[in-house]
């Protein structure tokens, strides 16, 4: 069991979250905020009592139901993922959820009460994911089944299904065609990400999404056209060097180095009027809360899928991303958390994850079942394949450190 003399992050939402217990709402008419002090207090009786459990909260497994590794690995990063969970434990997600049609949303229903279980069970014996599973195979029915699946394609599945079930827009607009070229990158930007959020709003894309914005340049007559996407996830090349080890930021470069687009791939150019041959770049225009990081380790081929098993450095703290923006002012400092392991090759292979836990400040295996402590040092290996990573809080922000 981890020593008490741990400096804990104690997160302070800047609203009164749902009244403790967790859905209570004569309490919250009566007391509608909660003082700072108390809410410290709160947090703080819940972390001493997490440590002084022998099983802490949130160091529980989950059943492997055939083949289901997959989903157990993303589960339990997404469990450790400090807002997304509290929005679970909280059932704030049940006030989005009034928005929508509640017959259409077992699906959010399920993921939380999971959440809950993971982090209010007084035993260390693994749950079962079964409930979950039978809603996210109706929602998508490709992981029907015991085949095993991709780890990364199945967090989009999820994240898109619960974002549609919790979407604060229960009416959304026709989608207008506008003429934003006589902007600067930065307005043209803000107002695509103004007209995705008219259509797309959620506590998943408060968290998730982020926007990319994407360059391409006419070599003839030097005219350059952006174009401003959301991204749930970044998938980015693993890069090659004769060395054998890699750096995130290696992979980082290779995903935003400058393309060029000829042949068949030559745009047409909106000055020239003709296909051109034009350089093409990517830089991040807004960065997400959570940043997730996917390794393409697995790629196609017309004879075999093969699997990249290159060693990819990656920091656990303070990884500045400010390289990679499109404005250079742009906090992008970034902490991990949780990683989705893959071990084996393409053509079969078993996926774990190792998540931080919040309270206690220490890594923890989570495989299937089994959940054990690991030092931080165990945390980076050639099995990473997705990264999950919070942004560092600034210096005025909400969070507090206290030390017991």
């Amino acid at each position: 069991m981890p020593s008490l003399r741990h400096s804990y992050t104690v997160t302070l939402p800047e609203e009164t979250p749902a009244a403790f217990p967790l859905d209570k709402p004569e309490l919250r008419r009566k007391s509608p905020s909660l003082s700072r002090s108390k809410l410290v207090s709160t947090f703080m009786g819940l972390i001493i009592n997490q440590a002084k459990n022998k099983s802490p909260q949130g160091l529980v497994g989950l059943r492997n139901l055939g083949n289901t590794c997959f989903m157990n690995s993303i589960l339990q990063c997404l469990s450790n993922t400090s807002e997304l969970r509290d929005y679970c434990l909280r059932n704030i997600h049940r006030t989005d959820l009034n928005n929508n049609c509640t017959a259409n949303a077992a699906l959010m229903e399920e993921f939380a009460k999971l959440t809950q279980s993971l982090w209010t069970s007084v035993d260390n014996e693994a749950i079962s994911p079964s409930d979950f599973r039978s809603q996210i195979q109706r929602y998508a029915p490709k992981f029907v089944g015991c085949n095993q699946q991709d780890a990364q394609e199945f967090l989009r599945f999820l994240l898109d299904g619960l974002h549609n079930e919790v979407n604060r827009v229960t009416v959304r607009p026709k989608m207008s065609v506008e003429d934003f070229d006589h902007l600067s990158d930065d307005e043209k930007g803000k107002w695509m990400w103004n007209m995705y959020l008219e259509r797309e709003d959620s506590k998943v894309v408060d968290l998730f999404v982020g926007q990319l914005k994407s360059s391409v340049t006419c070599t003839v007559c030097g005219f350059r056209s952006t174009v401003f996407d959301p991204f749930w996830d970044l998938s980015i090349p693993v890069a090659q060097k004769s060395s054998g080890e890699v750096t995130l930021k290696d992979c980082l470069r290779l995903f935003t180095k400058e393309d060029v687009l000829d042949g068949e791939e030559r745009p047409t150019c909106n000055r020239c009027k003709t296909r051109r041959k034009c350089t093409k770049r990517f830089s991040i225009q807004k960065f997400p809360q959570i940043l997730v990081i996917h390794l393409k380790r697995f790629s196609d081929s017309n004879i075999r899928t093969s699997k990249l098993s290159t060693y990819v450095n990656f920091p656990l703290k303070e990884l500045d991303l400010r390289e990679f923006a499109s404005d250079s002012s742009e906090r992008a400092v970034y902490n991990l958390y949780a990683v989705s392991n893959h071990s084996g090759n393409a053509l079969g292979g078993h996926y774990t994850s190792y998540c931080k836990n919040s309270a206690l400040g220490e890594w923890y295996s989570y495989n299937d079942s089994r959940v054990s402590p690991v030092s931080s040092s165990q945390v980076r290996s050639s099995n990473a394949y997705v990264l999950f990573y919070e942004l560092a809080p600034s210096p005025n922000s909400k969070y507090q450190t206290c030390r017991l």
